[in-house]
């Protein structure tokens, strides 16, 4: 990985603090207005629908959350992977409320912005070890978290392009 200066480092973090800030937002703005039934339609098997991708993102983020503390607070903790279907079948994502899902995505993204925002440069070359990844960074994971609130709120999209699709096929 190529050194960034200093400056450089912190313009990167505030780049990407400002993206995690929105990502949320965004996953809430793509998934309003949606019907129940659009909120449980699988585009294809062994895909997520909408409620799903939903409490996904929120208890990721419940992840993220106990991630970020640990490798803010302890040197080099362990951070455990998850299995992310065994979660979606026996914590029933498919029965969960949808807006609990994404009121909880905000909150905790909120809650982990307000944690993150005022962290010094050289705080984010902190490390912890993850079971699937090995050796990360704060500022990894930072990039991690919010690439996954991205691509999220792009699926969230997906599914809702995909379901107008079925609905005008019917």
């Amino acid at each position: 990985m190529p050194v960034t200066p200093v400056g450089g480092l912190q313009a990167e973090i505030d780049a990407l603090m400002e993206r995690f800030r929105v990502g949320a937002e965004k996953a809430a703005a793509v998934a309003a207005g949606v019907s129940n039934a659009e909120a449980d339609f699988v585009p294809a098997p062994g895909a997520w629908s909408i409620r799903q991708i939903a409490c996904h993102l929120a208890d990721s983020e419940l992840v993220g959350a106990h991630r970020f503390r640990l490798v803010i607070a302890e040197e080099e903790p362990l951070l455990t992977g998850f299995d992310q279907n065994a979660w979606s079948a026996r914590l029933n994502y498919g029965e969960r409320k949808l807006a609990e899902a994404l009121d909880s995505f905000r909150a905790l993204r909120a809650m982990n912005c307000e944690l993150l925002h005022d962290l010094p440069v050289e705080t984010f070359a902190r490390t912890g070890r993850h079971t699937e990844r090995g050796l990360v960074t704060l500022h990894e994971l930072l990039r991690i978290y919010t690439e996954h609130g991205e691509n999220h709120a792009r699926q969230i999209q997906t599914v809702r392009e995909k379901y107008r699709e079925f609905r005008k096929g019917a």
